[in-house]
């Protein structure tokens, strides 16, 4: 096991490429198991939650090759529909196989899924969801058992919104024996990137607002060209947090500023003159931070991928700043290894109250999920001396070689074993 080590404080200056969408690879790689062919997906990062689901592609029988950020896969000779526990347990986006063998066999035996420990994440909209469209699931032994009827296809509403669910929806529906139509779906970008993708292939779907209408097809077509995934808003949103704090100047590229409205209001709340281009964002941050509030929600609101990040802005700024949690009411983890650092944060239910600090000191802190640990890299980064990270799998689980892109910027970081 690796640990981060981080010599601060860190004045940040270059330029960072952002990598593609996490968010959006795995689903689509996981749609590539709806329908046997041969595949090719580009900008693809290279982290460990995307060589997890290509080995559960190369479980079901799949072969693939990854070679830069490029993906060729081939699932023609894909044969088996059971998820296995050993690779589901470690990443809750494995769950979108589901729709995806639930689509091709009519039947998908998937361990209950793992992840972050960030607080509850059901599976209920989805089991509610296939149960309307003619799926149904039983819960065996620690897996969800799903078959499908003679009869697919309906509506169905999402009593929340629900990322994950929308996708696995859409992936069980394509091939249905009558039309779909979901309503109070998420709008997530990487929900449209898996929309686009399977449209690529001749797939009929329309999203109209909130509601998704998929008229089912027989078969897809064959692909003609390469499918480039989205670049990744949260690690854009991430190093835009980094860039809003005094004495940095960073440019971030390769990024999609449309996707990032509400990071970007933050960003300018907080004293940032953000600039935008086509495909990059360049900041430059206030001498003195302000406080602000932020409230998560489904996009297009604040994300909550980027509220621990904010969060360690937010120590350093003057007053008292608030951070509302909506989605995940309990993802507050993070709190008590930023306190080590010295950050005065106090907590009331879904509701943490920051009150601004002028400086922070080192610490040793513990990684407990994927955003957090990139909250605790950038505390540790405003911090006097030297830092400790443990537990940085975590971190490598959606952050493409973040350490090199922050030592390309100028902080002095590196890893050790454990």
């Amino acid at each position: 096991m690796e640990k981060l080590i981080i010599e601060g404080p860190s004045k940040l200056k270059g330029t960072v490429e952002i990598s593609g969408s996490k968010n959006s690879s795995l689903p689509i790689l996981a749609a590539t198991a709806l329908f046997g062919e041969e595949y090719t997906i580009k900008n693809v990062p290279r982290i460990s939650d995307v060589h997890t689901m290509l080995l559960l592609l190369e479980t079901l029988g799949a072969e693939f090759s990854f070679y830069s950020n490029d993906v060729h896969i081939d699932t023609r000779k894909i044969s088996k529909w059971e998820a296995p526990y050993d690779l589901v347990k470690t990443m809750r986006a494995s769950v979108v196989i589901w729709g995806a063998l639930l689509g091709r066999f009519g039947k998908a035996k998937i361990s209950l899924p793992g992840g972050c420990a960030i607080g509850d994440r059901p599976v209920d909209q989805h089991l509610k969801g296939f149960r309307a469209l003619g799926h149904d699931t039983e819960i065996v032994s620690g897996y969800l058992e799903s078959f499908t009827s003679n009869n697919t296809g309906g509506s169905y509403r999402f009593e929340i919104k629900t990322v994950t669910g929308t996708e696995n929806l859409i992936l069980a529906s394509i091939f249905a024996k009558s039309e779909t139509v979901l309503y109070n779906c998420a709008s997530e970008p990487e929900v449209l990137d898996l929309i686009n993708f399977l449209s690529s292939l001749g797939a009929k779907i329309t999203k109209t607002g909130g509601t998704i209408k998929i008229v089912p097809v027989s078969s897809l077509s064959k692909q003609n060209e390469p499918y480039c995934v989205i670049p990744d808003r949260i690690e854009a949103g991430t190093f835009l947090a980094l860039a809003s704090l005094p004495g940095n100047d960073i440019e971030i590229t390769k990024c999609a500023p449309d996707d990032l409205v509400s990071a970007i209001e933050a960003a300018e709340s907080v004293g940032s003159v953000v600039k935008l281009g086509d495909n990059s964002i360049s900041t430059h941050p206030a001498d003195d931070l302000n406080s602000i509030s932020l409230d998560t929600g489904p996009y297009p609101l604040f994300p909550t991928d980027l509220q621990a990040q904010f969060m360690s802005v937010l120590i350093l700024a003057g007053g008292t700043s608030k951070i509302v949690e909506n989605v995940f009411p309990n993802r507050f983890i993070h709190v008590a290894e930023l306190r080590k650092l010295g950050a005065k944060i106090s907590l009331d239910a879904n509701i943490a109250s920051i009150v601004g600090v002028r400086g922070l000191t080192r610490a040793s802190m513990q990684a407990s999920d994927l955003r957090a640990s990139a909250s605790l890299l950038i505390g540790a980064l405003s911090a006097s001396g030297r830092s400790e990270i443990h537990r940085v799998y975590h971190l490598d689980r959606g952050y493409e070689s973040i350490d090199n892109k922050l030592e390309s910027l100028g902080a002095k970081i590196w890893r050790k074993n454990e």
